[in-house]
């Protein structure tokens, strides 16, 4: 089980974040990336709205970094790590432009790139966007289908419902083979969806049990992963065992990957929190692996 880091400072969701994130700029981040980087951490993440209404923001938050623009730094930052977008949201965009976009920057980060993408909810920013509400999980499923047949094809061709293309040449494009699709959502509608068209499946909201239910109605494709976020900002200096705790409970529950929000009062303090979180999962590998032998 790999684990991904919620990026702080890009997302401010009301009682997920610390109030240093405020003030905080792109330096900062990059900090983190690096130190994040250097221990082994499998993904960074970067969600996207362009602009939420007021009385949303109270419950969602208002502020929403970039993802391409924030990735395109952090590819600078960093070697290793992946960049997942958590999550774009399909209807907002022409699959070809995000072919282009993010195929270039999967070139610009040696092919870490992780596209997490989502139907959508906000019905005030579709209509901001002028983008179809209605009907926006079949063109989702067209959308997907026609980015499987682009984003790593220098001429794409793609003849779907809602999209059609052909003759046309996107350079530059993803340099990965496969670029992972990570689909977000919280149905079995979605999970359906994730398994038909992605590589991996990142639900909310849902209990064990029902994440439990679900996953078992359904047949997963070898290494599909199973991307679930672990409830709560997290201590790893100072509540260890509560971690380890969670940790279990989300593998018994299906993870193969665990996105985590860290505890910090400062930069320095949530790196020296990474640094913590990673000697814990070293010691939960270790002790698994030995009883695995035994």
């Amino acid at each position: 089980m790999r684990v991904g880091i919620v990026s702080p400072v890009v997302t401010l969701m009301p009682g997920t974040h610390a109030e240093w994130e405020r003030s905080a700029g792109i330096e900062d981040l990059g900090r983190i990336a690096r130190v994040a980087d250097g221990l082994g951490f499998d993904h960074l993440t970067c969600s996207e709205h362009v602009a939420v209404p007021s009385e949303v923001a109270e419950v969602r938050g208002g502020t929403y970094w970039d993802p391409l623009a924030t990735f395109g730094y952090l590819a600078a930052c960093t070697g290793r790590i992946r960049l997942a977008t958590h999550v774009l949201v399909l209807g907002y965009h022409h699959p070809l432009e995000i072919a282009k976009r993010y195929g270039t920057l999967d070139r610009i980060c040696g092919g870490r790139l992780v596209l997490g993408l989502g139907v959508g909810t906000l019905h005030e920013e579709f209509a901001l966007l002028g983008a179809e509400f209605e009907g926006r999980g079949r063109r989702a499923d067209d959308a997907l289908a026609a980015l499987r047949a682009s984003l790593s094809r220098r001429e794409p061709e793609h003849h779907g419902e809602f999209y059609e293309f052909s003759g046309m040449i996107v350079e530059p494009h993803a340099v990965q083979p496969r670029v992972p699709l990570w689909i977000g959502g919280r149905t079995p509608r979605s999970l359906r969806r994730a398994v038909r068209f992605g590589d991996g499946w990142v639900p909310f909201g849902l209990s064990s049990d029902e994440l439990t239910g679900m996953l078992a109605a359904v047949g997963l494709p070898e290494g599909f992963e199973v991307v679930l976020t672990a409830e709560g900002m997290l201590d790893p200096i100072g509540s260890p065992r509560v971690i380890e705790q969670k940790l279990h409970s989300l593998r018994a529950a299906g993870a193969t990957v665990v996105d985590v929000r860290i505890s910090a009062e400062s930069p320095a303090h949530y790196c020296e929190q990474l640094e913590a979180l990673h000697a814990l999962v070293q010691e939960i590998e270790g002790i698994e692996g030995n009883a695995s032998h035994d």
